[in-house]
């Protein structure tokens, strides 16, 4: 795919450029991710989601300051937000901003069912009046400067009523000024089965014109980003948990885009100084006590691309602390090999 078929990416004032970028990641999009994938080629990148409620209560101490944290070389980074009601919205998101965040997202994405239960995330696309009320007060309190997106999923289902009400929020969407719509190609009932239906992505930029949008589901290669721009015409994709242990994709997908072989794997080594400097950053801003359980879950992601994958993940399962992880890298990483590709 010829370099000149791939437009940078523009969402409202903040210029992106390369049109693959980090999503926002519940659990994981923290600064160290979002730093390690900034590095290795994703222009921008957006932080867990956070609710509203907990935005208006938080402290920056020891165990919350990580929510808030943004650097310098942070930079665009978009906070995403999450809630029930439109006055809380609108009061987390100016919390948001007071925090550095460059481009304030609004969840209606969410599919897990302890959000729909609470009237959160993807919940939202079965009320559009609740859900535009949300946008409109978000608007209103975010700095005219910084640029408000909203995160969709297809609909609720596949149903007409659940399409009509899609379009109702997307449409009103962009009159209230939103700068961008994400939408990811699965229902909020497939949650995360089945196939993302990337036509349908299609028919939304041909309805949306010029204005911008994002597409998202089932990005787990670099091929498949380019593929999705390619075959929908959308505006950018967002990297989901293809990018989790595997900050790699962006820079390969900057290769093929410049009509470049796509690269190899990863070898082992260039694992090993990934995931220790992942490791790094994390205890700078974790403290060595809280890094190791919460790097688990990455050390796991990451052993993926190990040739030997199964007995990397156990060893990383186990881990407990700074000693066990390098212990780990200094057995299963010591020696270089070929790498190998991530699967979904």
């Amino acid at each position: 795919m010829p370099a000149d078929q791939i437009a940078d990416l523009q969402i409202g004032n903040v210029s992106i450029g390369f049109p693959v970028v980090q999503a926002a990641l519940s659990g994981y999009s923290d600064w160290p991710m979002r730093t390690i994938a900034r590095r290795l080629g994703a222009p921008y990148t957006l932080c867990e989601v956070m609710l509203d409620q907990f935005l208006l209560t938080v402290k920056l101490r020891k165990r919350t300051r990580h929510f808030l944290h943004v650097t310098d070389d942070d930079h665009p980074v978009g906070g995403q937000l999450m809630g029930a009601e439109p006055e809380q919205f609108a009061a987390g998101a100016a919390r948001l901003v007071q925090a550095g965040f460059d481009i304030i997202d609004i969840n209606f994405g969410c599919p897990v069912k302890k959000v729909l239960g609470r009237c959160r995330g993807g919940y939202h696309l079965s009320q559009p009046e609740v859900a535009l009320e949300i946008i409109r007060r978000t608007r209103d309190a975010v700095p005219a400067r910084l640029p408000v997106t909203v995160k969709m999923r297809r609909g609720m289902d596949d149903s007409a009523d659940s399409r009509d009400k899609f379009y109702t929020i997307l449409d009103g969407a962009f009159q209230a000024g939103v700068a961008a719509v994400t939408v990811h190609a699965r229902t909020v009932r497939q949650r995360y089965e089945g196939l993302s239906h990337w036509p349908f992505l299609a028919e939304v930029k041909r309805h949306a014109g010029r204005h911008a949008v994002l597409g998202s589901g089932d990005l787990f290669s670099a091929q498949a980003c380019l593929d999705m721009i390619r075959q929908t015409g959308v505006d950018g994709v967002t990297v989901a948990r293809g990018a989790i242990g595997n900050p790699w994709v962006f820079e390969q997908a900057r290769a093929l885009a410049a009509g470049r072989p796509l690269p190899s794997p990863p070898t082992v080594h260039q694992q090993r100084e990934v995931i220790r400097e992942h490791f790094r950053l994390a205890e700078e801003l974790y403290g060595e006590r809280l890094c190791s359980p919460l790097m688990r879950k990455f050390g796991i992601k990451y052993s993926a691309l190990h040739p030997q994958s199964e007995q990397v993940c156990a060893a990383f399962i186990k881990t407990r602390s700074r000693q066990e992880w390098e212990a780990v890298l200094d057995r299963w990483y010591a020696e270089d090999a070929p790498g190998q590709a991530s699967v979904a």
